[in-house]
């Protein structure tokens, strides 16, 4: 027994050892429709076979539709099923074969249906008002889950019943609407494996069209070859096409009749009566269709029959304009002249012009004729279906009448222009007169041209005898007329008045008011000057625009420098005078300080970036035309770095788009923006660059003018000026005249009105008049006492550089012969009107005789006065005079003559100096006649006016009340060059005498420095 069981066991383990596993990776799968997937089949211990098996139980060879078997090596073998289908489903079973031994093993396969949309057609189409039935068919296993959407929002039945899922998975929309159109989605989702997929679905809805007339009825006219127009618009869901009918017949583009593209517009070729009637507009669409009705009335269009041109002459009694004109129904008539118009039954208020009218007829009445009637007059004659319109002429005959400018300016060596416009009918012929003769056609300097209306006469003037009055003669067969016009030398700008000056660092605003007088012709441009105290004058020229000019700007300034600054105008005359310095002080850079821990604060603050540039500063201007804008900037400070170039942007302020950007170099000043709109706002931009970055913008608002509509007509035309404004202009111009020649017999022959009035009613005798009783020198005056001196008295205030320091000037026979001390050299006083002084601090005379020529005698007399309490301030910036004459030698000396300063009555302004130059009148028989000019005075504010070989001292006052009082010099003397005279200059004291005249005199005496 006991052997038999040991044989068992060992028969049992050997079997064991012997015995075949397999295994299949994966245990199981899940494949979709579709899918191809692979199993491997291993196997443990020596098999000779490995087969497959289909769930069928047929063992799977080669060559079977969608599935592979592959032998690996001896102990794997793989499955491969190829694009699933639902008959693939089932177990599969690996089979391994060693002789007798055989194992086996199978794996579950499941097949299943994704999620597929097999009908869900987009777009779909419905009409507005059915019942819409969305169509989304899906086919999966298990079956899937239909949710809706709407817009990304979910459609829920329950909140809104027009909605309805069907039981097929569609979507019904009850009477959908045209607001339900848009995307839809199909969402289908299976739970059990999380899957999800979606559709969407384009929804249209037609919309059945509307239609509608633009006119119900229509108005056309017959027999006059114009055609008729019927339009009718229709909307709808697609756009409907539109056909037209009449009398139940379908119109169609032909000879009689066109229709547009969309087919709105019926248009009838040469309508006649027989076209009227109602015509059938119909649209048409998916949706359905719509018809309207338009009828069309046929009526005669006015027509003007009879209108003739009349001729009247000026001043005649009336003329009455006749208009006739048919048309169904009766056309009214209506008269229009210019912008005037004159219906039936009008009467003006003057009683000139009268309308009347009689079923198709009107007449027009014009009484008292003047010339302004002449034109064309328009006949209207107009129903409810239109109008005719005809002009008429009505040809006025009248004497010339003569416009344009009285008075052109000009200057000698430019030619100038006299325009003489005629306005006569008929055509005048014009002449020009001076002083009574006829100026001929081509002259030297003068020349004319005719070019009716106008006839210009062109002068270059080459003396003052050119300048003058001018006279036009037109004439024709109804008269003629004259007209005079000035020609007057034109002269050189006053000088503009700085008002303020508003710096920054490197740049300044000058604001200027103009010059008073342009001259007569105008400014062209305008001189700046500027400098650093001490330094050379820098000169910039700024142009004048076509709009006024009153700021300027200056660049290329040092920061936190002084600066004098001065300006003048130009026209085509020349330059005026320069206007009074201003002074002004430059702002520092602004720097921007940035501090960090890792730098120290001391090497921070020398290391100060620079900074964009401040926003520049606009001005507008309107052009010629009203809808062109020049935007004027000026640089405002430039943060330290040079300005690179500048942007300019703008846009009518109801847009938000901007026009393109323009970029501008660093030295434009402006620009100019035309094709404006009219009647707009704009808005416009301007912004500064520099190295460091750009500006914040500066800003402009500005309204365009309203477009012109109308050009004013002939009616409206003045006349220039009057013949009272002429006579007046001829009146004062002899006044002055008659002025000027009393001044020069005032100072040339002592005779006159001026004269009469300087002996009567101020007492004085007179430029030149003599003393007859002469204590001191009476030997002067004793061989021609017939040639009395000059005097002349001029009152400077201001102080005048002696010529903007070009060195000391030539001396002449009024030139002091002592020399000025260096301050007064430096900045002499201005001149005023000398006014007589109780206190006299100095008084220098410089003299210079010569025996052989006693006749000629000039005699300076400088006086210096200055209040005794006050003293003029020395922070008073000097100032320059309005004139300064250069200075020349004369070889011949003079002898002083005896002027008079005795009046006392009223004290000279403190600061005060007065230059007083004599001279003789008529020259001596030994050479020509020498000639006087003023002197420049020392400051006032010097204690002495004049200096020799040291300084001098205040003199005491003097009672005026003594004339004889002393005034002791320091005792030195000066010669002239010749020895042959000799005058003590003294600073303590000089003598004054008084001395009788022969004349009477209203003080009654007369002194003599």
């Amino acid at each position: 027994m006991l052997q038999t069981r040991d044989i068992i066991w060992g028969l049992l383990v050997i079997g064991c050892a012997a015995a075949i596993q397999v295994q299949i990776t994966p245990a199981q799968g899940e494949i979709s429709v579709g899918e191809s997937k692979f199993f491997l089949c291993e196997v443990t211990g020596d098999a000779k076979d490995i087969d497959w098996y289909a769930p069928s139980g047929e063992k799977i060879v080669p060559g079977t539709p969608d599935l592979s078997v592959t032998r690996n090596d001896e102990a794997t073998s793989t499955l491969i099923i190829y694009h699933a289908s639902v008959d693939d489903a089932g177990n599969y079973k690996c089979v391994a074969k060693n002789g007798d031994q055989e194992a086996q093993t199978t794996v579950p396969v499941k097949i299943f249906q994704k999620i597929h949309f097999r009908n869900a057609p987009s777009p779909q189409e419905f009409n507005e008002g059915d019942d819409a039935d969305i169509i989304c068919d899906v086919d999966s296993s298990p079956p899937a889950n239909i949710i809706w959407k709407h817009k990304s929002s979910r459609i829920q039945p329950a909140k809104d019943v027009r909605y309805a899922f069907l039981e097929n998975g569609h979507l019904q929309i009850r009477s959908i609407k045209k607001t339900d159109e848009g995307p839809y989605t199909c969402e289908a989702r299976v739970m059990a494996r999380g899957e999800i997929d979606f559709r969407t679905m384009s929804v249209i809805v037609n919309v059945l069209p509307t239609i509608r007339a633009r006119q119900s009825e229509v108005n056309a006219t017959a027999d006059i070859g114009s055609p008729a127009l019927l339009a009718c618009d229709a909307d709808g869901f697609p756009e409907p096409t539109v056909t037209w009918a009449h009398n139940n017949v379908d119109l169609e583009t032909g000879e009689k009749y066109s229709l547009n593209e969309d087919g709105s517009e019926l248009i009838i070729k040469d309508v006649t009566k027989v076209d009227e009637g109602d015509y059938v507009c119909k649209a048409k669409n998916k949706a359905g269709e719509k018809t309207e009705e338009v009828s069309l009335n046929v009526f005669v269009q006015p027509k003007i029959t009879f209108l003739n041109n009349q001729t009247a002459s000026e001043f005649d009694e009336q003329v009455v304009l006749t208009c006739e004109a048919s048309g169904d129904p009766t056309p009214t008539i209506s008269w229009s002249f210019g912008n005037r118009v004159f219906t039936e039954g009008e009467q003006s208020i003057d009683r000139n012009v009268v309308v009347r009218s009689h079923a198709r007829v009107s007449s027009l009445t014009l009484k008292n004729i003047q010339f302004t009637y002449a034109g064309q007059y328009l006949c209207t004659a107009s129903n409810s279906i239109g109008q005719d319109n005809q002009h008429m002429h009505l040809e006025v005959r009248y004497t010339p009448k003569i416009l344009g400018m009285v008075t052109v300016f000009t200057w000698e060596g430019n030619a100038a222009n006299i325009s003489c416009e005629v306005d006569a009918h008929p055509e005048a012929s014009v002449v020009w007169f001076r002083d009574g003769f006829q100026l001929p056609a081509n002259a030297t300097n003068m020349k004319i041209y005719n070019t009716p209306p106008f006839s210009y006469l062109e002068i270059t003037p080459e003396s003052q005898s050119d300048f003058g009055s001018y006279n036009c003669t037109a004439a024709n067969m109804m008269g003629s007329e004259s007209k005079e016009f000035l020609l007057i030398q034109a002269v050189v700008p006053s000088s503009p008045e700085i008002l303020q000056v508003e710096p920054f660092s490197s740049t300044a605003v000058v604001e200027f008011e103009e010059p008073e007088s342009s001259g007569g012709v105008p400014i062209i441009k305008y001189r700046v000057q500027w400098r650093l105290a001490g330094r050379e004058w820098t000169t910039k020229e700024y142009h004048v625009g076509d709009a006024d000019m009153t700021t300027v700007a200056i660049v290329g300034l040092k920061p936190e420098s002084n600066y004098e600054v001065k300006m003048s105008a130009i026209n085509g005359k020349g330059e005026g005078e320069s206007s009074l310095p201003g002074s002004f002080k430059t702002k520092p850079v602004q720097f921007s300080l940035t501090m960090t821990s890792s730098v120290p604060p001391s090497f921070a603050a020398t290391s100060l970036p620079l900074r964009e540039p401040s926003a520049p500063k606009l001005e507008g201007k309107p052009q010629n035309g009203g809808n062109v804008l020049k935007v004027k900037w000026t640089e405002q400070d430039d943060g330290g770095s040079p300005i690179k170039h500048y942007l300019v942007r703008y846009k009518a302020t109801h847009v938000s788009d901007w026009k393109p950007e323009i970029r501008l170099p660093y030295s434009s000043e402006y620009v100019v923006l035309s094709g404006l709109d009219w009647d707009t706002e704009y808005l416009v931009y301007v912004v500064a660059e520099n190295q460091q970055g750009r500006s914040i913008p500066g800003v402009l608002r500005y309204r365009t003018d309203v477009e012109p509509t109308s050009v004013p007509d002939k009616l409206n035309r003045g006349s220039g000026l009057g013949t009272g404004a002429i006579v007046g202009i001829l009146i004062v111009i002899f006044f002055l005249l008659l002025v000027g020649v009393d001044v020069t017999c005032y100072f040339l022959n002592k005779c006159g009105l001026l004269m009469c009035i300087a002996v009567n009613f101020c007492g004085k005798a007179g430029p030149g008049a003599k003393s007859k009783d002469m204590e001191e020198g009476k030997a002067a005056f004793t061989k021609d006492e017939s040639k009395e001196p000059i005097v002349e008295v001029r009152t400077e205030e201001e102080h005048t550089p002696n010529q903007e320091g070009r060195g000391p000037t030539e001396p002449n026979e009024t030139t002091p012969l002592t020399e000025p001390e260096p301050a007064a050299a430096e900045a002499a006083p201005p001149v005023v009107n000398l006014l007589p002084s109780a206190t006299l601090n100095s008084v220098t005379e410089s003299v210079s005789t010569t025996q052989s020529s006693p006749a000629s005698e000039s005699t300076a007399l400088t006086i210096s006065t200055s209040s005794p309490t006050k003293a003029t301030p020395a922070s008073s910036p000097p100032k320059t005079a309005p004139h300064s004459s250069s200075i020349k030698s004369n070889p011949q000396p003079a002898v002083g003559a005896l002027v008079d300063v005795s009046d006392t009555s009223n004290a000279v302004p403190p600061s005060t100096q007065t230059s007083v130059s004599v001279s003789p009148t008529l020259a001596s028989a030994d050479g020509p006649q020498s000639k006087s000019e003023p002197v420049k005075a020392p400051d006032s504010t010097q204690s002495t006016d004049l200096q020799v070989d040291g300084p001098t001292e205040d003199a005491p006052k003097a009672p005026c009340t003594d004339p004889t009082a002393p005034v002791h010099n320091d005792g030195k003397a000066v010669k002239d060059e010749n020895g042959k005279s000799e005058t003590e200059v003294k600073n303590a004291t000089t003598e004054v005498k008084t001395v009788p005249n022969e004349a009477p005199q209203a003080n009654g005496n007369e002194s003599k420095a």
